[in-house]
């Protein structure tokens, strides 16, 4: 629902993700436009809490890889409640999403050589490296392609 979209959003500037790919060209945090799109798809669904809270989101976008597999465009977790399993939430969330269309066998989402729990955490939940992709968004950072088989 858009009554999360400034939740959702605040969580996104609060990240590191947000921080290094939602900024515009004079370094300004567009990240609540870029979100809205992503609400008036259906495409974002919010972790809540006991007290209806908001503390995480995933974007998924279920042809974005090859106009076919359905990928992770963003996940993100308010820092409060990192290490929680909320991540771990929101992802399943994502397989359940992504594995029932009849054509999705695959899931793939991207991540970035900083973020080391991220990669924690997709490998402890089966997803493969693809392969690395250097200089995919920014400059000396490498973004791995990862996937997820359906077993």
């Amino acid at each position: 629902s858009h009554r999360y979209l400034a939740d959702c959003s605040d969580i996104l500037e609060d990240s590191t993700l947000g921080q290094k790919y939602f900024l515009d060209a004079n370094h300004k945090y567009i990240g609540q436009q870029l979100l809205q799109e992503g609400f008036d798809k259906n495409e974002i669904y919010v972790a809540i809490d006991e007290q209806g809270t908001c503390v995480g989101f995933a974007w998924v976008i279920l042809n974005g890889i090859f106009h076919w597999f359905p990928f992770l465009h963003v996940l993100a977790v308010k820092k409060a409640v990192r290490g929680n399993g909320v991540g771990k939430q929101l992802m399943r969330a994502f397989e359940e999403i992504g594995f029932v269309q009849d054509k999705s066998d695959k899931i793939f989402l991207c991540v970035d050589d900083f973020s080391r729990e991220a990669i924690g955490l997709y490998k402890a939940l089966d997803y493969q490296e693809i392969g690395p992709i250097p200089d995919m968004y920014i400059p000396g950072v490498v973004t791995y392609l990862m996937m997820k088989a359906k077993e």
